[in-house]
């Protein structure tokens, strides 16, 4: 009971609201709670993608790469298409940018439902989350965008000539890439939802059949090829996180329960 009042209480620091006679908040308060926090993390994207403005036809280039020059000028079919392409890859930009902010939002949102002992911890969250997001949007860069740009653009390639609109392979290679970095973050939800109960490394264990279909329904989302081998580039990865998030989630009960 002293451990759950000193928890409120500290939180209520942190918000600097009233709490309830029971020491909870209220739907109100969880509601303006998250506002706030929202609000936060809207305004620090929009700055980092007032920031990565000037910086957008550094980005495209950068984006380019991929194709391993198999791409030359992308092409724009609309007075307003070029503007709203620089604005997509600052967006982009920006949130990778404002992702630490964003993370440390939501762990402020979340520390509630955290034992006392962890709130401490915020700065590593932050910085694994955002690591293990920078390591996925990587292996999409380096390894499953060349492959399946490789793929794509040699179909057909003795009969038809690509002309490739910049919007759609922005949106294509941008997407891949926050995707791929949004899969990688598998060990750090695993912990979360095993520190505040949700689930236990026994729970995934048994789960293992059910979250290879997932897997294999994610990477052919995903993945923009038809083809079986670019899906298992990315879902063999995906098994991987999988197997770390089953252990990470096993040491993060055991402490758990030692604490």
């Amino acid at each position: 009971m002293q451990a759950r009042t000193a928890r409120h209480r500290n939180y209520n620091r942190l918000t600097d609201r009233p709490l309830d006679m029971y020491g909870e908040f209220t739907v109100t308060e969880h509601l303006e709670e998250l506002r706030k926090r929202v609000t936060f993390s809207l305004l620090a994207l929009m700055l980092a993608t007032a920031v990565s403005v000037p910086f957008s036809p550094v980005v495209l280039k950068f984006l380019k790469y991929p194709s391993g020059g198999a791409i030359g000028r992308l092409v724009f079919f609309g007075p307003e298409e070029a503007f709203l392409i620089y604005m997509r890859i600052s967006i982009s930009a920006g949130l990778v940018i404002a992702l630490p902010v964003i993370l440390f939002q939501l762990w402020a949102f979340l520390s509630p439902a955290i034992d006392e002992r962890f709130k401490k911890h915020a700065f590593f969250f932050v910085f694994f989350s955002f690591l293990v997001f920078l390591l996925g949007c990587s292996f999409s860069y380096f390894i499953l965008l060349p492959a399946a740009l490789k793929f794509l653009l040699n179909i057909g390639r003795n009969d038809l000539e690509p002309v490739i609109s910049a919007a759609r392979y922005i949106s294509f290679v941008t997407g891949l890439i926050l995707a791929c970095g949004i899969v990688f973050e598998m060990p750090v939800i695993s912990f979360f939802l095993t520190r505040i109960g949700v689930i236990n490394a026994g729970i995934l264990r048994r789960k293992f059949l059910y979250a290879v279909i997932v897997i294999m329904i994610a990477a052919a989302v995903i993945t923009p090829t038809g083809d079986a081998f670019n899906m298992l580039m990315l879902a063999l990865p995906m098994l991987a996180l999988y197997e770390v998030s089953v252990w990470v989630s096993f040491f993060s009960g055991k402490r758990k329960i030692s604490g």
